[in-house]
């Protein structure tokens, strides 16, 4: 993966590194946001390091796509730090956070319907150098065959499955250095949760950093190395994925059990 530079400020907080000697990737600092006088995240911190996936899971209305949102520079913080690389990256524009490496798959799917697949793909590597264009369609054309095949049809044609892994592509097309996924089982039948769970596997076994959003609460903290539970705009338990799975509270309020 390449190294995009762009006009960042070097932040003055040296970050912590782990007992791997890794530092984080990602870190957040009391975070803030608000919609008008609402406010949407009081104060969360976490962080995230090189290779992890690390899931954000909680009730609706909770924070968690506010959370990616605020990530990408879409949703303006009010309060905090948001540091990236090492870099205080709070306040920069959301073009400029893509070209530094971080790339969501929105809520929803957002794809541009009237625009053909392949177009859609191209759209995602705006950022990327060019020389990489075409030898990563071919990587997502290995992924998704589906999206081979029907590559010149408009991508409002797709199943609803069909248009997540449209979504997942894009972003990947970007070459993120942390991928955010927001909800991408939202809507899926069972069997294509299992598909997209599996391309998310498949990811992280290449040694993506992913920040994953997920309703489906017992599949994401399965394959997470670590996990933090939002509750109205705060976190209220962080542990590895093992460790939420088997709290009894967790267990109670997001398993159903």
């Amino acid at each position: 993966m390449h190294t995009p530079t762009g006009p960042f400020t070097e932040s003055q907080n040296a970050l912590p590194e782990t007992p791997s000697g890794r530092p984080a990737l990602l870190r957040i600092l009391d975070l803030r946001t608000a919609y008008g006088r609402i406010e949407a995240l009081k104060g969360i911190s976490l962080e995230i390091h090189k290779g992890e996936l690390v899931t954000l899971i909680g009730a609706n209305g909770a924070g968690k796509t506010t959370t990616l949102r605020t990530l990408s520079g879409i949703q303006p913080i009010t309060g905090g730090h948001i540091l990236f690389d090492g870099k205080d990256i709070s306040h920069l524009r959301s073009d400029l956070r893509v070209r530094a490496g971080i790339c969501q798959s929105p809520e929803g799917r957002q794809v541009f319907s009237p625009l053909s697949i392949e177009d859609n793909l191209r759209l995602g590597a705006y950022s990327a150098p060019r020389v990489y264009v075409e030898q990563d369609l071919e990587r997502i054309y290995a992924l998704f065959p589906i999206l081979k095949e029907k590559r010149h049809l408009p991508a409002g044609t797709l199943s609803g499955g069909q248009q997540q892994m449209l979504a997942i592509s894009r972003a990947l097309m970007g070459r993120p250095r942390l991928l955010l996924l927001d909800e991408p089982s939202m809507g899926l039948a069972p069997l294509l949760v299992e598909e997209v769970f599996n391309v998310i596997r498949s990811l992280k076994a290449e040694g993506m950093t992913i920040l994953l959003v997920e309703q489906n609460a017992g599949d994401a903290l399965a394959i997470a190395d670590r996990g933090y539970v939002l509750e109205t705009g705060r976190i209220v338990l962080a542990g590895s994925g093992q460790d939420l799975s088997e709290n009894e509270e967790v267990r109670a309020a997001y398993l159903g059990m």
